[in-house]
């Protein structure tokens, strides 16, 4: 990735730091909230696709009874975790009522499979949700401004270096498709 790409999306994520947290966060506490905002964001991009295969999938294997669910929903999804949740954060941004917008997000982080619950815990961003929730005028825009699309993102398996992308004259961008180190 090249440097003024980094810096691009540096600012982006630090600027909804200072657009959405300010008045809520002193500075040097904005990452106890953004840090895992924007994994969230990443996990549910990568998710987004399965969602519907994941949810099928868990209703189909509630229904057999099937109690030790998790090889089947990782499957399901694809990828090494997974969300059983109805939602996405896609769907938590349309939340105006606070106790709804609170209800649906913690709903939302309890579908998570257990490995992600364990990146959550780490992080103990459950404890910044009471706070976060105390203005639904905070949390709703935090993930709209996570979903806002970024130039040259796109979405795939988590892990996987960024795909060249092709301009409309075919011709290969400069520095895209640099492996990650």
């Amino acid at each position: 990735m090249e440097q003024g790409q980094l810096n691009w999306i540096a600012n982006f994520i630090w600027g909804i730091a200072d657009d959405v947290l300010r008045d809520l966060y002193v500075r040097g506490k904005y990452r106890d909230v953004i840090l895992p905002m924007t994994i969230l964001r990443r996990l549910d991009a990568v998710l987004e696709p399965t969602k519907p295969a994941v949810r099928d999938m868990i209703a189909s294997l509630d229904r057999a009874g099937i109690v030790h669910q998790d090889a089947a929903l990782r499957q399901a999804a694809g990828q090494a975790f997974y969300n059983t949740s109805k939602f996405t954060l896609r769907d938590l941004r349309a939340r105006a009522s606070q106790q709804q917008l609170k209800a649906d997000f913690e709903a939302y982080l309890d579908g998570f499979s257990p490995n992600v619950q364990d990146i959550l815990e780490n992080f103990e961003f459950r404890n910044q949700i009471s706070r976060l929730s105390k203005d639904a005028d905070r949390e709703a825009p935090l993930a709209g401004h996570q979903l806002e699309p970024q130039p040259g993102v796109e979405r795939r398996r988590l892990g996987e270096a960024p795909r060249p992308r092709q301009p409309r004259d075919g011709h290969r961008v400069r520095g895209a498709g640099t492996p990650l180190q």
